[in-house]
């Protein structure tokens, strides 16, 4: 794939957006409850946020806000099992990227919440991804962000 390489892409909360191909992911174990859908690209909020989105490119209307739990002071460390490192086919530390998924309240947004306990795992040298579910953790569901 070249660098800059870029796709369109159909959602219901954005348009039409672009989207540089090097930020499209397949997962190759599917998100919790979502289990016919496999193609995600990861789509900016905006510049300065520090949510992002991981939008379906099969179903305009399936999107998820995600962040990283640093962005809020979270300390947040957990150590990926061989066999999810071996499915996602990571052979480098360094190619691992996590993001965790953030529940947010219509009627409440300061009692949005992240999903310390399953985070998204992306392999940023082949695009796989998956969620996976820690183990042997206090980490919770709906871990408060403020």
């Amino acid at each position: 794939m070249k660098d800059n390489e870029k796709t369109v892409i159909s959602s219901t909360r954005f348009g039409e957006v672009e989207v540089d191909k090097s930020l499209l992911f397949e997962f190759v174990a599917p998100i919790i409850g979502y289990d016919k859908h496999k193609l995600f690209a990861l789509i900016d909020n905006s510049p300065d946020s520090p949510f992002k989105w991981i939008q379906s490119t099969e179903d305009p209307e399936l999107a998820f806000p995600v962040t990283l739990p640093s962005y809020f002071n979270i300390d947040y460390t957990f150590t990926i099992e061989d066999a999810d490192a071996d499915f996602l086919g990571v052979e480098k530390a360094e190619d691992v990227m996590a993001i965790n998924i953030v529940s947010i309240p219509h009627d409440c947004p300061q009692d949005a919440t992240v999903n310390l306990l399953a985070p998204v795992v992306i392999n940023t040298h082949t695009n796989n991804a998956m969620q996976i579910i820690l183990k042997n953790t206090d980490y919770k569901v709906k871990h408060p962000l403020f």
